[in-house]
């Protein structure tokens, strides 16, 4: 019995699908969109006027390729319509969670009975892939409350899969350094950047933390790798301090679905028992291999309010080479930058990412806030605020320079009291570092 419970325990965790071949997981795909349709149009509101208008057969679209015959939904067509996305009565929601929007209110997104049990399995697979086992313990760094969904999608996954949860919320490195040596958590869950706070408070309290039992942390909300899955500035400058294994790991509200780096580190692997994924390029055409372009997601299995071809606003490249995990999906490429956080400065095209890096190179920058706004005629313009224990008159100077030599620009840039500019980017009202805030119009 023991041995057919720990089969059933492994086939859960680690879906067959996930190791088929790309025909067969096409097959299963394509199967799982035709009850979608079907769905949508018995129960969605919005779905089904969009159906009407665009005079859309549902019969029609047979394959993954028959999606372009559909029009995209983004997250400005939910904050407009949000009660027509629901496809299921208020009696039948059993959480609400929330998400920013677009046009200023937050987007309210319901999930039903089954769609936590869905949202716990994506969680628990999406562990497994990162190498969390039942019996580990895991600290979440996270909250859970304040409608936040992911938090409440850690604690699901942790729980279905067996793991030992220690729910610590963010901040208060004191409080975690005493959590981890109470509990000996194998794994964190965090925002990769407060892992450095962590580190300062450690060596400067003289806690052993390079003996602790941290063998890896799940990052979320940051990038901590480039194009090439190699390190990026903030993980050489935490792992050239505690060698620890750190893992990406992509998601949003509206997907209700994570990609997860596996031990090997070269991408999200996708579930395709729970999205269907499109890379499209600014006429929402699919790019070609290689190219990057707009994550466009379809969900799958998703009750309360699922999604069909909606647009993420997430720049990013697909990667389809097999993976030494044994797993044959498709893997994701880091967050190249979010399409409408595009800046043009001076000719050049920025993004938020890039500029992070730059300041992450920095050890004397205590905290920073990269602010875009438009100048007198409507040009984008970057002042870029930081906070600094360099008293040397040449640290501004030396900091424009390097973004000069990496992006041929040189920023305005604000000197700010750390007392003040730390309030605003760390936010207690906020899930993760406000370190970017966009201003125009």
């Amino acid at each position: 019995m023991v041995n057919k419970n720990l089969k059933n325990i492994i086939l859960e965790l680690y879906p067959t699908i996930e190791r088929s071949d790309l025909k067969s997981i096409k097959t299963f795909q394509e199967s799982k969109l035709k009850e979608l349709l079907v769905y949508l149009k018995s129960n969605s509101p919005f779905y089904q006027k969009l159906f009407i208008e665009n005079k859309i057969d549902i019969n029609e679209i047979k394959t993954l390729e028959d999606l372009t015959k559909i029009p995209t939904t983004s997250k400005n067509d939910i904050q407009a319509n949000n009660q027509d996305f629901f496809c299921v009565p208020q009696t039948e929601i059993v959480d609400y969670s929330t998400t920013s929007g677009t046009l200023g209110d937050p987007v309210t997104f319901g999930l039903s009975d089954k769609d936590l049990e869905r949202l716990a399995y994506n969680e628990a697979i999406s562990f497994a892939c990162a190498g969390i086992q039942k019996g580990d313990v895991v600290q979440m760094i996270t909250t859970i409350d304040k409608r936040f969904m992911a938090g409440l999608a850690y604690f699901l996954g942790l729980r279905k899969m067996g793991a030992s949860v220690v729910r610590m919320g963010p901040g208060i490195p004191e409080l975690q350094w005493d959590s981890i040596f109470r509990y000996q958590p194998k794994y964190l869950i965090t925002v990769p950047s407060f892992l450095l706070k962590m580190i300062d408070y450690a060596e400067k309290h003289g806690i052993d933390y390079k003996n602790s039992s941290v063998y890896g942390v799940v990052c979320i909300g940051e990038s901590i790798k480039n194009q090439d899955f190699t390190d990026n500035i903030l993980s050489k400058k935490i792992k050239n301090r505690w060698d620890i294994q750190l893992f990406s790991t992509y998601a949003s509200t509206e997907m209700s679905t994570a990609f997860t780096e596996c031990e090997f580190q070269i991408g999200g692997h996708h579930h395709p028992e729970l999205i269907i994924t499109e890379i499209l390029d600014e006429n929402e055409n699919p790019v070609k291999e290689g190219e990057s372009g707009e994550l466009t997601i379809t969900t799958l299995g998703v009750e309360a309010i699922p999604l069909l071809r909606f647009k993420t606003g997430d720049l990013v490249k697909a990667h389809y080479e097999p993976c030494k995990c044994g797993r044959n999906t498709m893997r994701l490429s880091p967050v190249i930058g979010r399409k409408q956080q595009m800046i043009k400065y001076k000719g050049t095209t920025l993004y938020p990412p890039v500029m992070n890096d730059i300041l992450n190179d920095f050890n004397n920058i205590l905290c920073y806030q990269i602010v875009i706004k438009s100048d007198e005629i409507g040009l984008d313009e970057i002042i870029i605020k930081l906070s600094t224990d360099n008293e040397d008159e040449n640290f501004v100077n030396e900091v424009r320079d390097h973004f000069r030599a990496k992006l041929r620009v040189g920023p305005k840039i604000e000197i700010v009291d750390f007392d003040v500019l730390s309030k605003i980017v760390y936010d207690p009202n906020s899930r993760k570092p406000i370190n970017f805030i966009d201003l125009r119009t």
